[in-house]
């Protein structure tokens, strides 16, 4: 069968490592893509956010089955497209997909089906958000408060804030991180004091399977210091839910929230994403996203023993519940190297150096997110994150120090990573 992936980063080179391994995979199309990804699959200079294009692309090259890596195409309803010309597509539906395109959507959906959340604010304006802020009707002036972009901003739309005063600095700073479109709207949370754990399901619109529980690390340093980044890596551990702890996830989070979704006409089916705070009254939703995370997807896929393909046929014919989906043992993690200046304007250009030795490792695989070729045929750096380095091992400690001994060979100037995955 041919194959379709949707997107570019880290997370659609493994989605499409993911669909390599499979013995009914004949050929793999990825639209964008990235020099890593070339290497696996033909590469379409389509964006993703082309939906006409994309869906002409699937007809015109006889794919079976396309896979959405990213939320920007299911916001702007790639499935709907796809599904109205008869071609099948994993993802969530536009309508689905508001669980993540609208922060405010979201927090009103977990108020009307009672999913435990944070205390919240939903303001139309930045200058309504400072109104509620100085004028005390959400939190004391020495309370931390979360401050979130309503729209899409590629993991840099929120800002947490140790007082209020900071608050309404940050509501100031908002539109020129987030963007316009996306600060149109903003949500102030009150800020959960906890362990933050992802959990991230396959659903068919009725039945659910989950992925092994992950931990990202969001901000730049070390130490979990700095501006928030869209990942600096990721690792994976049963440790991170007790048996208990998943069981009231299910109960009182991932089954109000299918229920929900099927309740107001869109049932869910595709990769739904649970940003998680454990908090000391239980766990509470801090974000949805419907759609694999990036760099979780890296650190999930390399311990997927079942054929991805059976899984996506599962999802499209509701047998999620009939299908046995295993996962290699033990542990996993990614770091993620980032280009000089990120989460800033990224220094690129520069020569990737030692890719070859580092891909060597046993138990290493190394993904590509912001790489491109010169005119020499050499891998350079072309965005901010630019290679996830992956590894298993048989505990959380053999699959740290295989990724970090990898990550010791690569190099280019003035390459940043964190050396704390994982603590």
């Amino acid at each position: 069968m041919k194959i379709l992936v949707v997107g570019s980063g880290g997370r659609e080179h493994a989605i499409c490592s993911a669909f390599l391994k499979s013995s009914k995979v004949k050929e793999i199309f990825c639209a964008n893509g990235n020099a890593g990804i070339a290497a696996i699959a033909e590469t379409v200079d389509i964006r993703p956010d082309n939906i006409p294009a994309l869906a002409d692309l699937a007809e015109a090259k006889g794919i079976n089955l396309t896979f959405v890596g990213g939320e920007t195409s299911l916001a702007l309803g790639i499935v709907d497209e796809f599904e109205s010309r008869g071609l099948k597509i994993i993802g969530a539906s536009k309508a689905a997909a508001r669980l993540e395109a609208s922060k405010a959507f979201a927090k009103d959906f977990m108020a009307r089906h009672q999913i435990p959340t944070a205390a919240y604010v939903v303001a139309n304006s930045i200058e309504e958000a400072k109104a509620a802020l100085e004028h005390g009707r959400f939190v004391d002036e020495n309370s931390p408060v979360v401050v979130k972009a309503d729209g899409l901003a590629a993991g840099k739309g929120v800002v947490v804030a140790a007082t209020r005063a900071e608050a309404i600095d940050a509501l100031g700073e908002l539109e020129s991180i987030a963007g316009k479109e996306a600060s149109s709207r903003i949500v102030l949370e009150e800020c959960l004091i906890g362990r933050e754990v992802s959990l991230i399901l396959f659903c068919d619109g009725e039945n659910f399977a989950m992925m092994p529980p992950t931990r990202d690390h969001k901000r730049i340093g070390e130490g979990d210091t700095g501006p928030n980044t869209g990942g600096m890596g990721t690792i994976t551990d049963a440790a991170l839910l007790s048996a208990d702890q998943t069981a009231e996830i299910v109960e009182t989070v991932i089954k109000p929230t299918l229920n929900g979704c099927r309740e107001e006409g869109f049932p869910f089916r595709g990769i739904l994403f649970l940003g998680l705070m454990m908090t000391p009254n239980g766990p509470k939703v801090l974000e949805y996203n419907v759609r694999f995370g990036d760099p979780e997807t890296q650190s999930i896929l390399v311990r997927l023993e079942t054929d991805i393909v059976d899984i996506c046929e599962a999802m499209l014919s509701g047998t999620l519940d009939q299908t046995d989906i295993k996962w290699r043992s033990g542990n996993s993690a990614c770091v993620i190297l980032a280009a000089e200046n990120y989460p800033g304007r990224p220094r690129t250009g520069d020569g990737i150096n030692g890719l070859e030795s580092a891909g060597q490792h046993a138990d290493v695989s190394i993904f590509h997110a912001g790489t491109t070729k010169d005119d020499e045929g050499r891998f350079v750096t072309a965005g901010g994150r630019v290679l996830g380095v992956t590894a298993v091992g048989d505990d959380l400690d053999s699959a740290l120090k295989n990724a970090y001994e990898a990550a010791a060979e690569i190099s280019w100037p003035g390459m940043q990573y964190r050396r704390d995955i994982g603590k």
